[in-house]
């Protein structure tokens, strides 16, 4: 089958689908300010992965690590959903998504750890029973690297010496910060906090849940992501392979090359913002143009 940018035949597919997941990936965020990783202009272009974002990176230098997490805090903290979140946090809506997919059940999977698409449900004014899955934690949360509690924490900043460091990272690299000075466990361990993200060689989290959910979908929507890194990567396959139906929805489309390649395990692939195409695909022109957010 070849790969198909026509709404009307995806929504025909969408209407007769039992289990739908999404796969979110920075893409989606774009449009709210936040920066991809490994795109034009990528956030990972202007820093060394390495030694920012892994446990040794921390082990290492966990000041550094932590100016680096409050510069991305802070815009984290400032950006808003935009009308991509908004339209997959309806599909999270039972009278929503059954006006589509009458017959359905939706979960969202996403990537990110802006908690972007939690604030979206929140603005609808929902409470839902399958909340959002945040496979690689959320920025906003801090974790124990003792007893492993986690909790949500947005203070600015999230303990005294970061405050006044930004221009000293973006600039220089980063300031040092004593470690007696850095953030510690409330509890009695008093163990060193972390920031509340998977880092890489990390396990994702809920990993099980997520293989389940994969593994029993009918149709998946990969949102905003290239679906290079693992697991995530191999997750359309496995629907494909199953016979269930992939739509993918990116800013860039697929060159000759690839389009070749993409055929063996993708339906649609819908070429633009996802700001703009997902709402369209979704809901269709009427409630497209009507969503709210960025």
């Amino acid at each position: 089958m070849p790969l198909s940018s026509d709404i009307q035949a995806f929504q025909a597919v969408l209407r007769e689908s039992k289990t739908i997941v999404a796969l979110a990936g920075a893409g989606l965020s774009a449009a709210s300010g936040i920066p991809t990783f490994r795109g034009a202009g990528g956030f990972w272009r202007a820093h060394n992965v390495i030694e920012l974002a892994t446990p040794r990176a921390f082990r290492a230098d966990p000041g550094r690590v932590w100016q680096f997490c409050h510069y991305r805090r802070e815009l984290m903290k400032a950006a808003k959903p935009n009308r991509a979140h908004l339209a997959l946090a309806m599909l999270s809506v039972p009278e929503h998504l059954q006006r589509i997919a009458p017959n359905a059940h939706f979960t969202l999977i996403t990537q990110n750890i802006d908690g972007l698409s939690t604030r979206a449900l929140q603005q609808l004014d929902q409470v839902v029973k399958a909340p959002v899955i945040e496979m690689h934690g959320r920025l906003m949360d801090t974790v124990c690297t003792v007893c492993g509690e986690r909790r949500p924490n947005d203070d600015t900043p999230i303990f005294p010496a970061l405050a006044d460091t930004d221009s000293l990272f973006t600039d220089h690299g980063g300031a040092r910060i004593p470690l007696e000075q850095l953030p510690r466990c409330s509890g009695s361990c008093g163990g060193l906090l972390r920031p509340g993200v998977v880092w890489f060689g990390e396990d994702v989290l809920h990993g099980e849940r997520v293989d389940q959910l994969v593994g029993e979908a009918d149709l998946i929507l990969v949102v905003g992501t290239s679906s290079t890194v693992y697991p995530a990567a191999g997750y359309a396959r496995r629907v494909f392979e199953r016979g269930g139906t992939v739509v993918i929805f990116n800013a860039e489309p697929l060159n000759e090359d690839e389009a070749d390649n993409e055929k063996e395990h993708r339906h649609f692939y819908f070429t633009g913002p996802c700001e703009e195409t997902l709402p369209l695909a979704l809901f269709g022109a009427e409630l497209g143009t009507e969503l709210g957010g960025t």
